[in-house]
C-alpha cells in the first residue's frame, strides 16, 4: 500500500494580501521568501539532532488548543533558539500569547499572526538530552 511520507507543503488563505503577511513572516520569523511569494522549508537546514521530524494531529471540533485564534489550524515551526526568538519578535512588537514552556519534546511558545492565527514555536530537545532521561 502506498503511504505519506511527509509534509509537503502548507497552503492557506491571508485575510488580506498574502505577500504583505509573507513579509511578516519573514520579517518576525526569518522565513526566506523565494521569488514567487512562498518559502521552501529545507530539513538539512535544521540543525536538530532529532533528524527532522513534522507532527501530524488532527483535533476535535470543540478544541481549544488553537484559541484565542478562530482559525481552524495552527502550524507548529521549528526554531534554533526560541529563546532569541521571542526576544526577537518582542523588539518587533510581537505579543507572545504563551509560554515559554518546557517539556519533554523541548520548549514551546506561542503567538498570533496579523491573521489571528495562532503560530506555535518549537525549539526540540537536543537528541542527546532526550535520549539520557
Amino acid at each position: 500500500m502506498a503511504k505519506v511520507t511527509g509534509i509537503g507543503g502548507v497552503f492557506f488563505k491571508s485575510k488580506n494580501k498574502g505577500s504583505d503577511l509573507g513579509e511578516w513572516y519573514q520579517k518576525n520569523l526569518g522565513i526566506s521568501l523565494e521569488p514567487w511569494g512562498g518559502a521552501i522549508l529545507k530539513w538539512p537546514d535544521d540543525e536538530a539532532k532529532d533528524g527532522g521530524l513534522t507532527v501530524w494531529n488532527p483535533a476535535n471540533h470543540d478544541t481549544k488548543w488553537f484559541s484565542p485564534s478562530e482559525s481552524s489550524f495552527m502550524i507548529n515551526y521549528r526554531v534554533d533558539n526560541l529563546d532569541e526568538m521571542l526576544e526577537q519578535l518582542k523588539q518587533n512588537g510581537v505579543e507572545v500569547v504563551s509560554g515559554p514552556e518546557s517539556h519533554e519534546n523541548g520548549k514551546f511558545a506561542w503567538i498570533m499572526d496579523p491573521d489571528g492565527n495562532k503560530v506555535e514555536l518549537w525549539e526540540p530537545m537536543a537528541w542527546d538530552e532526550k535520549n539520557k532521561q
